[in-house]
């Protein structure tokens, strides 16, 4: 009788771990399906092939950047709206400017925003060099009343007179307004710190928790990959915010903005706005353009609802935004620092 108990135990126990290894083998496949699928939608940093900046042109376009002369009465710089020590944005709902008065829509971040096909919410600038000079001369952010204006004053400054010099040695005018915002959109291409995705996506299926990646897998499911996809998680295309419903009722934004209308007058582009990255999500907020949502869970659940008419269940919403989690990444802390801190220029 106790061969026979024995022989049963043995047997359950052999049968046991047939079946653990059945699953084993089983949630192996899923994850390399996942990472193999994850790997056709999105690409890694290591992926991008782009010209390294100049040492010294970054330099300058560091300086720039920090520097509080680029504002009509010195009182903001580029790293007011995109602070550097809190992932290039200010978490505040609009940025005040130069004179204390507040933008219109939400400042997006400067970390990856070169990866971008267009920039602004509306995608008016074609790369951040552009994008650079526009808040300089708009009168409620930097408000510097023209070109002409900044480079006299900066022509004035002889830290200034001899880096453009040294950087733009070929120019027979070396400070221009063009040199001043190509060293600035210089600066901000070294802003392009790797995450854990990257190294997910390139090999490392350690570099996710299981919670990450159900969330990576609710993600691709729930659609969010339509816009939300590439290297940049974004930023390639224009999309209606509110395919399903109207935006407003669910961010319950205290205006209506009407995107890309306001400057086509195309009906068809009505609430049309440049898909934001995601890279650093988690650290950005508030979220939309109108940085009408403060909780990324909330903000989640919105997009699940307006873009692809989905109830994404709480369980999801979290895998969701643990996934996201996976997308942060810093820049190192001497990067942050203003150059100003430790000198004294004039």
């Amino acid at each position: 009788m106790k061969k026979v108990i024995m022989l049963a135990i043995m047997c359950s126990f052999v049968a046991c771990k047939k079946g653990d290894n059945s699953q084993n083998k089983q949630g192996e496949k899923q994850e390399s399906e996942l990472l193999a699928k994850a790997k056709v939608l999105f690409q890694p940093l290591s992926s991008v092939e782009y010209e390294i900046p100049a040492d010294n042109k970054v330099k300058l376009g560091k300086y720039l950047y920090f520097d509080t002369r680029l504002s009509g009465e010195g009182n903001i710089s580029c790293n007011s709206c995109h602070d550097l020590n809190t992932y290039g944005v200010d978490n505040k709902t609009f940025s005040p400017g130069d004179d204390g008065s507040l933008g219109g829509r939400n400042s997006p971040t400067v970390f990856h925003a070169a990866l971008h096909k267009m920039q602004f919410w509306d995608g008016r600038a074609k790369d951040v060099e552009e994008q650079a000079g526009g808040p300089i001369l708009n009168p409620v952010e930097h408000n510097i009343k023209s070109e002409e204006q900044l480079v006299e004053r900066i022509k004035k400054v002889e830290m200034y007179q001899k880096m453009f010099a040294d950087v733009y040695k070929g120019d027979k005018d070396p400070i221009t307004f063009n040199n001043l915002t190509n060293a600035i959109g210089a600066f901000e291409r070294t802003l392009m710190p790797e995450s854990r995705f990257d190294k997910y996506l390139e090999g490392d299926e350690a570099a996710l928790t299981a919670q990450e990646k159900k969330g990576l897998d609710s993600f691709i499911t729930a659609g969010c990959i339509t816009c939300h996809n590439g290297v940049a998680m974004g930023g390639q295309m224009f999309q209606k915010f509110g395919v399903y419903h109207e935006y407003w009722k669910y961010t319950e934004s205290e205006k209506v903005d009407n995107g890309l209308f306001d400057i086509s007058n195309n009906e068809t582009e009505k609430y049309f706005f440049k898909v934001p990255g995601l890279r650093n999500v988690t650290h950005t907020s508030p979220y939309f353009h109108d940085g009408s949502v403060k909780e990324l869970k909330e903000a989640v659940k919105i997009m699940g609802k307006l873009q692809n008419n989905v109830e994404l269940s709480d369980q999801q919403i979290d895998d969701i935004v643990a996934f996201l989690g996976s997308l942060s990444s810093d820049i190192p802390d001497d990067v942050k620092k203003s150059p100003f801190e430790d000198e004294k220029v004039m």
